[in-house]
């Protein structure tokens, strides 16, 4: 029979040890006492284990004493010291170990079958408030009673991962932080009517970037041509423009405006893009893919623990976040890598359940209903029974 440890240790194992120790020499943090690596093991027990409190973190891990050292860790930590390590170890660590990974995820990403037959890297961008209570974290003012962060996310849509994020506070605006952000010619960019800087959609256009995004109603443009379109189809309009604001710039700055009629919705949408190449449909269907940014937002909430926090600081929120996007990485690789059809909420949920059993991982996400080898066949047995009269003495 082969020897296994804890399904929890091998999910760990997608971190090697060696690139974790790298990056805390490049966070410039030297451990005193308690191991990064155990604050690390803690908080992603945090979040896989759906660990409400500090108390539940060090009392859960506490429970499997004899479990933690196939883990790397000497012990479950007390709760003051896990406290102070996520309020004073630099979270930049974390964010240096989301790279890494992601790496190896897109890699694989790279095996698996792409909805677009087109060569451009897909990506989504868009932003989420984080509500918080103003009277615990009262760094995180965003209104007169209220405190709030924002994650501003780039989703790959190659496994839909996410591949670049970055937490502001609940006032920072998606448009300013999207400005900061480089995407490499040849990327085709999708982003709500969030973004409705068109000075940026020309710096896209002239760094070679392709976007697909809607129009606003109230945006002033002028028609250069009509395009052909099907006769038939939901394509009402496909025409050349160019923005009022930009006419005077010449043809790079030219448009592409297309208004698609959507059945389930009973209504009219208008997009606009830069690419002139692709077909409208084409166009319609990768604005559509951007809900996809939604779900992973939805998801992100819901399965892991980022909602509420088990610290106060803003160290220790940000740590907590990038764990959270840690283990988002970990269960998307997973769900790539299984045969069996997971749903993400439902992979999240058995493997809360099976963190602590000693069995293959891999084994376990392609058949998960499979009792493991050495108890096949015995919960079913049936215990014998002896009524024959006994003997008497």
């Amino acid at each position: 029979m082969n020897r296994v440890c804890s399904i929890f240790s091998q999910l760990l194992q997608f971190v090697p040890r060696l690139e974790f120790e790298a990056a805390v020499q490049k966070a410039k943090h030297r451990d005193h006492g308690f191991a990064s690596w155990d604050q690390f093991g803690a908080m992603m027990f945090c979040q896989l284990g759906h660990a409400q409190s500090l108390r539940e973190i060090t009392g859960g891990l506490a429970c499997c004493e004899g479990k933690l050292k196939h883990l790397g860790m000497d012990g479950a930590p007390a709760r003051s010291t896990l406290a102070y390590a996520n309020e004073n170890r630099p979270w930049q660590l974390y964010q240096d170990v989301f790279q890494r990974l992601l790496g190896r995820c897109q890699h694989e990403a790279q095996n698996h079958k792409r909805k677009f037959r087109f060569k451009h890297k897909l990506l989504s961008i868009d932003g989420t408030m984080v509500e918080l209570s103003l009277s615990m974290f009262d760094w995180a003012v965003y209104k007169r009673t209220k405190g709030a962060l924002k994650l501003h996310m780039v989703l790959d849509h190659d496994g839909y991962l996410p591949c670049y994020a970055v937490l502001t506070d609940g006032k920072e605006s998606e448009m300013k932080v999207a400005k900061s952000m480089t995407f490499p010619p040849g990327t085709m960019l999708v982003f709500d009517r969030g973004y409705p800087d068109h000075d940026w959609w020309l710096s896209l256009t002239r760094s070679k970037v392709d976007f697909v995004t809607r129009l606003k109603d109230n945006v002033s443009y002028g028609v250069v041509s009509e395009r052909e379109v099907p006769k038939g189809g939901n394509i009402l309009r496909d025409e050349v423009i160019v923005l009022t604001s930009q006419q005077e710039i010449g043809p790079e700055a030219q448009l592409r405006r297309i208004e698609v009629w959507v059945e389930e919705r009973q209504e009219t949408l208008v997009f606009v893009t830069n690419n002139f190449r692709l077909a409208a449909s084409t166009i319609a269907a990768i604005y559509k893919e951007r809900w996809q940014i939604e779900l992973f937002f939805k998801a992100l909430k819901q399965s892991l623990k980022i909602k509420t926090f088990v610290g106060t600081s803003e160290n220790a929120v940000q740590i907590q976040i990038w764990t959270a996007l840690i283990a988002m990485l970990l269960l998307k690789y997973l769900k790539m890598r299984s045969t069996f059809a997971w749903s993400f909420s439902h992979l999240v949920a058995l493997l809360r359940h099976q963190l602590f059993v000693y069995r293959d991982l891999m084994t376990w996400l392609n058949n998960p209903f499979q009792a493991p080898p050495a108890l096949e066949g015995i919960h079913d047995q049936q215990l014998p029974l002896d009524f024959a009269p006994q003997a008497a003495r």
